[in-house]
């Protein structure tokens, strides 16, 4: 192989003693780093590599261009690395090798076909073009194709595929023609940290002063992190493809075809057929460390784990029942805890950034997510909401190479698995555990993931073993526990149920600057008595929403912040950063010292009343304020608060002292109907009162004011010391613009359609916006959906909820009702009675 005969080949260099931007790491992500920083007009940008460009995976990539997505932000994303390998050809001379020659999707089950025809909506409105096939159109579009098993086609006109090695050579050439230095047989052997802050490198070169440093490391991403001191939770898999020799009579520009249920992709390439595979299982690679000389390289063959593909693909295409095989491709590649990439800014060391992890689309990603990175380094703020990317949504713990080993090879298995919703990991599980884990198994809990902590998702009659798995059978239809959360949805709306929350995320800020610091960091007044809880967001300078939280005043100088599990390293790191270098202030993550139990509903008074001697009376425990009350035989902190729109109680109490205080809850509560509810209703109680969910309904490019939460906005409160809080200016601005987007609640007419977020929404027949999120209301009777939806600026609130609403579900224009104010209880009484 022409790639294998470089190995070796390459001789040190040296490196200037400076540079603005040191980017470690020559493949495509990496050139692409380096060709949109230049682009943006940074200077001394030097790219390391310590072998020969491309020559970790880059060079060894399918090179697949699958651009549709139900994510509008990430098929951007895509289609802009599409276009831009379109544009490298003329700009430097080298060839991309790329070709729109579509992609063809099959569908051989039922559940498949559900996915395709819920795909096909959203990636039209997105800006692509999809269109759904007969089995004999499939055939059409793919000759000597096998269609009788198979129910559905989509074809996506606009993918296509590209030559890895040459996409990363053209970025390369390109940076090189605006000034960056790429050096190539250098290595980085030493990363240089003082202060918290990142000032450059020790290589083979030399040493080199650097202001920021890009760690484009592929599957070495994680030991350059390590080098910083920075944990970059990623890990190898072995990947697996054939090369055929050339099929007489095989069409050329055959589209894409991928046949997710049997994990398999074809690819046509100069007469012959590349079959790969994303079996069900993959092999983690490189557990004892990745070779020092691993340049270009190849792994073992390993024909019997790919059999079952292979003869699965003898079937579907009969044509390879007759042909040679002239590669057995085995190549390593890296995936993350949660088949996302890694994008961003380190939270502990300042200046230190990484783009790697790309779970085997670093082709078709790179070229978009190199320009949010650098678009990112050069304003400060990303330019476009990359929540899911970024590298401080992960724990700690995710990057132990045990527990890597055992999560990754089930993330390979899922790249062509059904995106089913509600779907949880089942590697590397159980691992984060609640105090009363055990009793809440006893009782039949269900669990499910988040961020590692094992969670409730919901209860079966029968009493169960101590952990049980998810349920398998998965759906887009109703799935197997829908009537069982919908019995705790209905208790919780009728009578009284308790959630264990001691997942939630948990942060003390702490010092005399204590509260100028959140002033300045909090859209709301924070400024309030002790014991007072305050619904607030932060900012972006865009008015964009970075954390939606509760903050508690518990002393003068004290405060605690409630978080979502998922969200509490990246607010820490949120706070740390924004927090000025001379104030008085201190925040720590303090989330497993706590177990929270919620005891919510109607009953949740007469509940908590057999278990306390406190007045929990409206006059003397008011809604939005929180409290130490003697609790059995010890002392907890209540928060009288509410996510589900219910009169309710969060109890706040040390791990310690958890068994007591939830033996004592159950032992009063029972007899009165209270009963462990999980995260299903949990979930399905809030968008039934309309309340947002970080991530989905509010994110970095969703204004405050377009999401409906300008009440929770004081822009008149007193400025703090350390400035004005951060998004103010763009509040008052977008108040005088007026609002051209609205969130907004939808209920379906048609009880029998389900809303997973992303479905498409049409106002009078005409696109608008799409469905941010979305569950079943089960006290309502239908299915509810939030999601923004366009307007113009100085349209009146009424005018807009007056229109035709409709959402398409797999292709099913379904009327819906729209609301600006929750459907379930608008004025909120409930809670506060």
């Amino acid at each position: 192989m022409e790639e294998k005969q470089l190995k070796g080949q390459s001789t040190s260099q040296s490196v200037p003693s400076h540079a603005s931007c040191l980017i470690v790491g020559g493949g495509v992500a990496g050139c692409s780093v380096a060709y949109h920083l230049a682009k943006l007009g940074w200077r001394d940008i030097v790219l390391i590599e310590r072998e020969k460009l491309t020559c970790g995976t880059t060079w060894h990539a399918a090179g697949l261009l699958s651009l549709g997505r139900v994510d509008p932000d990430w098929q951007k994303l895509l289609m802009y690395s599409a276009d831009l390998y379109e544009r490298l050809e003329p700009e430097t001379g080298i060839s991309t090798g790329i070709k729109r020659n579509g992609s063809l999707f099959i569908a051989t089950s039922a559940e498949r076909e559900l996915e395709l025809r819920r795909l096909c909506p959203p990636i039209n409105r997105n800006g692509m073009e999809a269109h759904l096939l007969s089995p004999e159109e499939c055939s059409d579009r793919y000759p000597g194709l096998e269609t009788s098993d198979v129910r559905l086609g989509m074809f996506v006109p606009r993918d296509g595929q590209a030559d890895p090695t040459n996409v990363a050579l053209a970025l390369a050439k390109g940076a090189r023609q605006q000034g960056v230095r790429i050096v190539e047989g250098v290595k980085a052997t030493k990363l240089v940290v003082k202060n918290g802050r990142i000032r450059g490198a020790e290589t083979t070169g030399g040493n080199i002063d650097a202001d920021v440093v890009v760690n484009c490391g592929g599957m070495w991403g994680s030991e350059i992190g390590a080098m910083a001191g920075v944990k970059v939770p990623l890990h190898a898999c072995e990947h697996f493809y054939v090369v055929t020799e050339p099929i007489p009579g095989l069409k050329r520009d055959l589209p894409v075809l991928r046949v997710q249920d049997e994990y398999a992709y074809y690819k046509e390439d100069a007469g012959k057929l590349l079959l790969g595979a994303f079996e069900t299982k993959g092999k983690a690679w490189g557990i004892g460390g990745i070779p020092e000389d691993f340049c270009f390289d190849q792994l073992p063959e390993d024909i019997d784990h790919f059999e079952p593909i292979l003869t699965a693909a003898v079937s579907r295409l009969p044509m390879l029942k007759s042909a040679g095989i002239r590669t057995f491709f085995n190549g390593p590649e890296s995936f993350t805890p949660d088949g996302q990439l890694i994008m961003g800014e380190a939270p502990n060391v300042a200046g230190f950034w990484c783009l790697c992890g790309f779970n085997s689309a670093g082709i078709v990603t790179s070229g978009g997510a190199g320009k949010a990175l650098a678009e990112w380094i050069d304003s400060g703020e990303p330019t476009t909401d990359v929540r899911d990317m970024d590298i401080r949504r992960f724990q700690t713990f995710q990057s132990n190479r045990t527990y890597l080993r055992h999560r990754v090879p089930e993330i390979l298995g899922l790249q062509f698995a059904n995106s089913f919703p509600y779907r949880d990991y089942a590697s590397a599980r159980p691992l984060r555990q609640s105090p009363i884990f055990n009793e809440l198994g006893v009782a039949g809990a269900c669990f499910g993931e988040l961020a590692g902590w094992e969670v409730a998702n919901w209860f079966a009659p029968a009493e169960g073993s101590h952990f049980e798995m998810p349920i398998t059978e998965l759906s887009w239809e109703r799935q197997a526990w829908f009537d069982l959360a919908a019995a705790e949805h209905r208790r919780i709306r009728e009578d009284c149920g308790v959630f264990d929350l001691t997942s939630f995320g948990k942060i003390r800020v702490f010092g005399k600057d204590a509260l100028g610091v959140l002033q300045k960091i909090c859209a709301n007044d924070m400024d309030v008595p002790a014991g007072k809880i305050v619904y607030t967001q932060w900012l972006n300078a865009r008015g964009g929403i970075e954390a939606d939280v509760t903050v508690t005043r518990l002393a003068e100088t004290e405060f605690v912040i409630i978080t979502p599990t998922s969200t509490v390293r990246r607010e820490l790191n949120w706070l740390q950063r924004n927090t000025p270098v001379e104030a008085s202030c201190w925040s720590i993550d303090v989330t497993s010292g706590e177990a929270v139990f919620a005891v919510m509903g109607p009953k949740a008074r007469e509940v908590l009343s057999k278990c306390t001697n406190a007045d929990l009376s409206n006059s003397s425990f008011p809604f939005g304020t929180a409290q130490e009350i003697e609790f059995g035989m010890v002392v907890v902190r209540a928060h009288r608060t509410s996510y589900v729109g219910e009169l309710g109680w969060e109890l706040y109490v040390p791990t310690d002292q958890a068994h007591h205080v939830y033996s004592v809850l159950m032992s009063a509560g029972q007899p009165l109907g209270l009963r462990p509810c999980g995260f299903r209703a949990l979930d399905s109680l809030r968008i039934e009162k309309a309340f947002r969910e970080i991530g989905h309904d509010i994110t970095g490019d969703d204004h405050i004011l377009e999401a409906g939460l300008g009440f929770a906005v004081r822009t008149e409160k007193a400025k703090s010391r350390f400035g004005d809080f951060v998004g103010r200016d763009a509040v008052l601005s977008r108040k005088d613009q007026g609002l051209t987007r609205r969130l907004m609640q939808f209920k379906l007419l048609d009880p029998a359609p389900l809303l997973y977020g992303h479905e498409p929404i049409f106002r009078d027949g005409e696109p608008a916006g799409e469905v941010s999120s979305g569950a079943y209301g089960h006290y309502v009777g239908s299915a509810i959906g939030l999601g923004y939806v366009h307007c113009a600026a100085d349209e009146r609130a009424e005018e807009v909820i007056s229109a035709r609403f409709e959402i398409d579900v797999a292709g099913t224009r379904c009327v819906a009702s729209a609301h600006l104010r929750p459907i379930y209880d608008p004025t909120g009484d409930r809670m506060r009675s």
